[in-house]
């Protein structure tokens, strides 16, 4: 599987950007799609996920009710819509695929098969 996302950009605080990811390959094998995200300095951290199978989604805390994933599987595309954006939000985004079930859809990067090459996201203040 091979994931390539686009969209990021520089926006200032309070308004939306929506990050894509393309995703090629084997997807019928995959379960989850997701984003997770990494500051500098910092650890790449959980963002948002969705199964395909029965479109679940699941979100940090730190976006929940902010941010919106949504998948269009006949494109093979997975999206990030991010509304409200705080300077916090800064971050390179990278979506990513886990291929089996996981006990709870709050994905950790261990638990990640294939990642994208990411796509940076500023917020100015």
């Amino acid at each position: 599987v091979q994931l390539q996302a686009s969209g990021g950009g520089v926006v200032q605080a309070g308004n939306s950007l929506r990050v894509s990811c393309k995703l090629s390959g084997e997807t019928r094998r995959t379960w989850y799609w997701g984003w997770f995200r990494q500051a500098p300095g910092k650890e790449r951290d959980f963002v948002a996920a969705i199964t395909l199978n029965d479109p679940t989604t699941y979100y940090s805390d730190s976006v929940k009710g902010r941010f919106t994933i949504s998948a269009d599987n006949g494109k093979n595309m997975v999206y990030l819509q991010m509304n409200n954006l705080k300077p916090e939000d800064t971050a390179i985004y990278y979506c990513a695929v886990r291929l089996g079930a996981h006990y709870s859809g709050y994905l950790t990067p261990p638990d990640v098969d294939y990642w994208g090459k990411g796509t940076l996201v500023t917020v100015s203040s």
